[in-house]
Order: structure tokens, then C-alpha cells, then sequence
């Protein structure tokens, strides 16, 4: 079972430069505005932050971050999760270890993220673990084009779709044993 092979542990800065490779990782890319190695140091020392490495069966996998996490409003942010291997359920088991993280260890009541428009894989996973889809930033990131937008010799730009998932929406999941008690 995958569930027990995924875990999170803080980053330290000697994983860094696993870190911002994976960011550059041509998978990834086009679905991510890669932060500076600055921006991850800033985050790993910020106390509004938490910033982890996912690691499959011991060995790094990806990384993710959480912004807000003091926030008096209680409105937690899923700033990043970037993983290497795709199509074997680590983003699902990441997400569902996240949103118990962000209800019960950090108090959410608001656990929300941004995701861009042409991941719709991301989509797909995030409304089927109860996201539900707030709104629309239309063409606000610069995205490297696609062939049709680069043939015609214009930039590309993406949506950014905000997602969130409320304290009792969670609640009501764990209920109907959707989530891990």
C-alpha cells in the first residue's frame, strides 16, 4: 500500500540542489513558476511556512510547500508540491497527508491553492479529494507557448484556477471515511 510508503519530513538546506532540480525537471516545468534557491531558503526559515521533502520508500521524491500556516484567518496555502515520479499516486497521498496536516495539526479552516490551467491532471486530483473551484484568474502567468501559440509568434499565457477545501467540507469527508481519521 502506497499510503505507508510516502512521507514528508522538514527540508534542510543540503537538499537544496535536489530540490531546485526537481523544480527545473522538464515534467514539471511548464506547470510551476520555479522559485529561486533564495526563496527556498527563505521558506524552510520563515515561521509562516513549512516546506518538505516527499520521500518514497526513503528516497526523495519531490518537495512541497505550505504558506500561511499562522495565519489569523486560518487560511492555509498549498504554495507548491513538485514530484518526480508521476502516475503512481505519491501527489494523491501527498495531498491527503497535506490536508490532514493543515485541519488538524495547523488549525485550518481554509486549506486553498492556485493551479494553473493547463494542469489538468492537478485538477482532476485536487476536485476529486473534495477541492472545490472558487475562481478563475484568466491568462495572468506567462506560460512558454504552445506549438499553435509559438507558430502564430505570440507569447503564451495561463489561467490560474484557485481551489480550496473548508475545515467542515473535510470534516464531512473523514465522515463518509473518504479521509484518514
Amino acid at each position: 500500500m502506497l499510503d505507508h510508503r510516502v512521507t514528508l519530513r522538514p527540508t534542510m538546506l543540503s537538499d537544496l540542489d535536489f530540490v531546485v532540480g526537481v523544480e527545473q525537471d522538464a515534467g514539471n516545468r511548464p506547470f510551476i513558476t520555479p522559485w529561486e534557491r533564495t526563496q527556498h531558503e527563505g521558506a524552510i526559515r520563515f515561521p509562516d511556512a513549512r516546506h518538505f521533502i516527499v520521500e518514497l520508500d526513503a528516497e526523495r521524491a519531490g518537495f512541497v510547500i505550505l504558506q500561511g500556516c499562522r495565519n489569523p484567518s486560518r487560511s492555509v496555502e498549498l504554495k507548491r508540491i513538485v514530484l518526480g515520479p508521476k502516475g503512481q499516486g505519491v501527489g494523491r497521498v501527498c495531498v491527503r497527508l497535506l490536508k490532514k496536516m493543515a485541519f488538524t495539526q495547523l488549525g485550518a479552516h481554509r486549506f486553498w491553492l492556485d493551479v494553473k490551467g493547463r494542469n489538468t491532471r492537478a485538477q482532476a486530483l485536487y476536485r476529486s479529494e473534495g477541492y472545490v473551484e472558487e475562481g478563475r484568474l484568466r491568462e495572468c502567468v506567462r506560460a512558454e507557448p504552445t506549438e499553435p501559440e509559438a507558430a502564430a509568434g505570440i507569447g503564451g499565457y495561463d489561467d490560474l484556477i484557485v481551489m480550496s477545501l473548508l475545515e467542515r467540507e473535510y470534516e464531512a469527508r473523514v465522515e463518509q471515511g473518504l479521509e484518514a481519521a
